[in-house]
């Protein structure tokens, strides 16, 4: 329960240092988002620009044995989609910071997160889609890991 109780701890002091970081510059100065349409991508021939992790924060739990903590942000610029992929044995929470995208978890339905929205991914999770809706604005998810210490926390489907 305690371990539970401080891994808690360490998502959410995560979660809100990275977040007022990582706020549009609009809302941190004002309080409010700035207003986004919303444009589906559509299909193209060429396939899409993909999103970039960038790790924030990666340290080991002291008192979960074997397990780290690790925060991301995945930017998605205009019109991007990821590959499908899994973070294996890793549990993971995605928190949008700015923009829309859509997100498939295999065997769900397809889901619409916008700013300020989020989901959860359990571990062994196949994330078949994630996508920015938009083709003019770029979109953000900060990304909480809790990971088998040494694993990677995502791997591309072999493309093909």
């Amino acid at each position: 329960m305690i371990r539970a109780r401080l891994a808690g701890g360490f998502l959410a002091a995560g979660m809100v240092a990275t977040a007022a970081a990582c706020a549009p510059v609009a809302k941190r100065a004002t309080g409010k988002a700035q207003g986004a349409a919303e444009v589906p991508v559509a299909a193209t021939g060429s396939p899409p620009p993909t999103e970039t992790l960038t790790t924030l924060l990666e340290q080991t739990l002291p008192n979960v044995r074997g397990k780290t903590f690790t925060s991301a942000i995945a930017a998605f610029p205009p019109g991007s989609r990821a590959v499908p992929h899994r973070h294996g044995n890793t549990f993971v929470y995605a928190y949008v910071l700015e923009g829309t995208l859509r997100s498939q978890i295999s065997g769900e339905p397809v889901r619409t997160f916008r700013q300020g929205e989020y989901w959860v991914e359990p571990p062994g999770a196949h994330h078949v889609l994630t996508e920015n809706i938009s083709r003019t604005k770029p979109a953000k998810l900060l990304v909480i890991f809790i990971s088998n210490t040494g694993d990677k926390i995502k791997v591309d489907d072999p493309r093909g």
